[in-house]
């Protein structure tokens, strides 16, 4: 049984919030687990903060990460093709105007959805890129520092990042592919701990040269995330995946090390720097050699090597780079003592939201937001950054964002970590070499409907563990015979049932019947002489358990988001409304039936009816409205209400009564918009 809610236990919103959404990269259009797993929740999130704190007090930003490796290399690849004209700069261009076309589609209402190497923002993005990298100079954690990069001497030239294919050092790792210094799971390495490198260009393998780069110095920030993460585990509104990721970094550096190579570490042993061997347990087959620090553990790579001891690293803090050599990029000061570098793509993406920030404020009309200082929506006590992000970037925004953020010392507020697991297709990590390839999100509109879909992946729980996107339009099983002897397919098959459509069911049923029946109820009607049919919403108090079912549903429902437990807040609406549609159900009938034997008394228990279910509606809008903004906003259309007072939570518990007074108009008299014959509120592809 649910616990009774009060509202002295209501969570505590900030003054100002911003919501980012993970940057997708402009090398190709948006797949549905971007969209499913990260935009759609950040979506809903930044919808109901406009609806609980005000529109002025939020902003929703992010954007195409346009810089990198992997951009580079898809484009090179399309061009030697002879599949892509222009410029590296047209190719993102294009990619990220399809990515705008598709967050639009799925009705992802960003306040500035931009791109970091694209106008107005490049020019913001490239200026405070400048100032983080002066900041950190300034503090002293930056360092240069020569390391190896890969050189395919065949092409004549340096490879990038993903020009270098190979098998992920990382003990445990069990990702399939791993490049120059990260694996596509997002552990980080030194180039020379790669196994079996190859080069893109030629098949062949790699040597080793000498580059400069800036280094901040994210070690010397350990005790900091330790105590920071610790933090995070007595914090309820923090998903386990964030802090036991965070933790699985901040440990002492280790190599592990077959037993099979017991005797060549042996013999090599004593030209170690400072180490502690601890001896394997039970039947494992490696032992483990720690390290006080990265540097003793680096220096141990060498010898180790040179004495034919095969070795894999354990997660640990090393320093993080800041800077990369490939031109697609953006330009680093030489007065921060290196030339003619340009940033890597993952510091820079950290503060892309901040030059996103910057550049919606600058772009913003006079009055739009409460603040034009970027500083009172990242720096100040009052307000929060949720930055939605997919499990895989919990290294990248948990640890390394966490040390920057205190390093640059200007009061960077921490922001909370909203982090997805992966969406599964078919019951199977979504790959595009699949036998079954996942469709891009774009394809996925022409078979369902953008608030089928918002729906259904809001009650996935992603949040809890990897969960199945399973479209019935795509699925290939076969379930049967045709009468023709064919194979028939479960797509094609009338008896599987689409759980793409569970969600929307709730949403063209229950939710449709609903509001039609407040709406057609109250209509004026030419020969029916009942009393209800003015026109207009009737005046008078909700029956006891209709508030307290609403106040309820409110509570839990605020509750549920405030710790990110969206397929619960979505749970708690479905009950909500099936309840609400009873109620209307059985009061309906009970005024009809009594209107065959009493007019006036019938008409009495109908107009009771009608004011608990035009209450039920109203409070069921604004609960839905994250979800399902435009049947939502249709809905408030013909309540007659405008939109910023309708979805408000100021009013979130008046009454009817004190709502219509909140309009300057008496309870009773404010007329709501003529709804047309047979008319759907969330009308649906099936």
């Amino acid at each position: 049984m649910a616990p009774h809610l009060t509202k002295d236990t209501r969570p505590v919103w900030p003054h100002r919030a911003v919501v980012t959404a993970g940057m997708p990269y402009g090398n190709k259009n948006l797949h549905f687990g971007h969209v499913g797993g990260v935009f759609i929740p950040a979506d809903f999130f930044a919808r109901f903060l406009r609806d609980r704190i005000g529109e002025k007090n939020v902003l929703f930003v992010s954007g195409t990460d346009c810089f990198g490796s992997p951009i580079m290399e898809s484009y090179r690849k399309l061009t030697e093709e002879g599949t892509c004209c222009g410029t590296i700069s047209d190719y993102v261009r294009a990619n990220h105007d399809k990515q705008t076309s598709t967050l639009e589609g799925y009705d992802v209402d960003c306040d500035f959805f931009g791109g970091s190497a694209l106008a107005p923002a490049a020019s913001v993005h490239e200026q405070i890129t400048a100032e983080v990298i002066a900041r950190l100079r300034d503090a002293g954690v930056l360092e240069k520092r020569s390391t190896l990069q890969f050189y395919d001497a065949k092409a004549g030239q340096f490879l990038n990042g993903r020009q270098v294919l190979g098998h992920c050092p990382i003990q445990g790792c069990k990702s399939e592919k791993a490049y120059a210094d990260e694996c596509d799971l997002g552990h980080q390495f030194e180039p020379e701990e790669l196994i079996a490198p190859v080069s893109a260009l030629t098949g062949e393998t790699p040597e080793l040269r000498p580059v400069d780069n800036l280094y901040f110095d994210l070690p010397a920030y350990l005790d900091y995330l330790r105590s920071y993460t610790a933090e995070l585990e007595a914090d309820d509104t923090v998903r386990p995946v964030v802090v036991k990721t965070m933790e699985e970094w901040l440990g002492e550096p280790v190599l592990f090390i077959q037993n099979k190579f017991r005797e060549a570490f042996d013999a090599v042993e004593a030209k170690l720097p400072a180490h502690t061997v601890v001896e394997p347990e039970g039947n494992k087959s490696s032992f483990t050699v720690v390290f006080p620090s990265w540097r003793e553990r680096d220096e141990a790579h060498g010898v180790l090597s040179a004495g034919g001891v095969r070795f894999r690293s354990g997660k640990a803090l090393v320093p993080f780079r800041i800077t990369g050599n490939i031109d697609w990029g953006v330009p680093v000061p030489d007065t921060c003592g290196c030339s003619g570098l340009t940033c890597w793509v993952w510091p820079e993406s950290l503060w892309a939201p901040i030059s996103f920030t910057r550049t919606a404020l600058a772009e913003a009309p006079e009055g739009r937001y409460a603040s034009t200082d970027w500083h009172d929506w990242w720096c100040s006590e009052d307000s929060h950054a949720y930055q939605f992000i997919g499990q895989d970037n919990i290294y990248f925004y948990g640890v390394a964002q966490t040390a920057l953020w205190e390093a640059l010392g200007c009061g960077m507020r921490q922001s909370t970590l909203v982090a997805n697991y992966h969406v599964l297709y078919m019951g199977k990590k979504a790959s595009s070499s699949s036998k079954t390839p996942p469709p891009p999100a774009s394809e996925l509109l022409e078979h369902y409907d953008a608030e089928q879909l918002r729906a259904h992946f809001l009650s996935l729980g992603l949040g809890e563990k990897p969960v199945s996107f399973s479209p019935k339009a795509y699925d290939t099983r076969e379930t049967g015979k045709n009468p023709d002897g064919t194979p028939l397919l479960a797509r094609d098959d009338k008896r599987v049932i689409d759980p793409v459509l569970k969600e929307g069911a709730l949403l063209t049923g229950v939710f449709n019947r609903l509001a039609r029946s407040c709406f057609y109820g109250v209509a004026e009607k030419e020969g029916d002489p009942s009393s209800v049919r003015t026109g207009c919403i009737p005046a008078g108090d909700a029956s006891p358990a209709v508030v307290e079912a609403a106040e309820q549903a409110i509570l839990a429902f605020e509750q549920d988001v405030h710790r990110f437990e969206f397929h619960h807040a979505l749970g708690v609406c479905d009950a909500y409304l099936r309840a609400a549609n009873k109620r209307w159900s059985d009061a309906s009938k009970a005024a009809k039936a009594a209107q065959k034997e009493d007019q006036a008394a019938g008409d009495a228990l109908m107009h009771q009816a009608l004011v608990d279910a035009f209450a039920e509606l109203r409070v069921a809008t604004v609960l839905m409205h994250a979800t399902v903004p435009r049947g939502c906003e249709l809905i408030c259309e013909y309540f007659a209400i405008d939109s910023d007072v309708f979805f408000s939570w100021e009013h979130i518990f008046d009454t009817t009564d004190e709502l219509v007074r909140a309009l300057g108009e008496e309870p009773g008299t404010h007329r709501v918009k003529m709804l047309p014959p047979r008319f759907d509120f969330f009308a649906y592809k099936a």
